[in-house]
């Protein structure tokens, strides 16, 4: 059972890092949309949803953190790394969002293929890719960190990040790892 617990601890705290930096930067995209829309009438994500979307997301980048075709040049510059898991997650990206549009727009029609058209036809282009540029460049943030951080170690980079430690805190973390 302590190992079972071990496990989920150490699960999660593998998903903390992506799930707190997506709810920040996808409550950035909230607020962007919303900008964008005021006035329209257009119904937009709370806050729960948003953190749905974090979890699913951070839980998605642990696993797909665990494929062989994911960190595919880790003996090459971080350069490459960043800018394949930047693609490979802004793809995904695109499809989620792209999805989401279309179940706004499945509601009003009586099919998949209807609501698909009618999304084709209706979605306000140049704000959809507008949307798609920021979590573009969101995404290169966030692989651009996660590949220094795994380059130089977890710890080195939250010391450098965010300073040294207090004492109690440092020794208990080494004691735990």
């Amino acid at each position: 059972m302590s190992k079972l617990i071990g496990t989920i601890k150490h699960e999660f705290m593998e998903m903390l890092p992506p799930t707190i930096y997506f709810f920040v930067i996808l409550h950035i995209v909230a607020i962007i949309r919303a900008l964008m829309v005021k006035g329209t009438g257009i119904e937009l994500e709370t806050t729960a949803s948003v953190a749905l979307a974090a979890l699913i997301l951070g839980k998605a980048v642990l696993l797909a953190d665990m494929l062989p075709f994911i960190n595919r040049f880790p003996e090459k510059p971080l350069i490459w790394n960043v800018g394949w898991k930047t693609v490979m997650y802004s793809l995904v990206a695109l499809f989620i969002h792209y999805l989401e549009r279309l179940y706004d727009f499945w509601k009003e029609a009586p099919g998949f293929a209807a609501a698909n058209k009618l999304l084709v036809s209706e979605i306000n282009w140049p704000r959809f890719w507008a949307i798609q540029i920021l979590l573009l460049t969101l995404v290169l943030m966030y692989c651009t960190l996660a590949e220094m951080a795994r380059a130089i170690g977890r710890e080195k980079f939250k010391r450098a990040f965010f300073g040294p430690l207090p004492d109690n805190l440092a020794n208990r973390s080494v004691n735990e790892g």
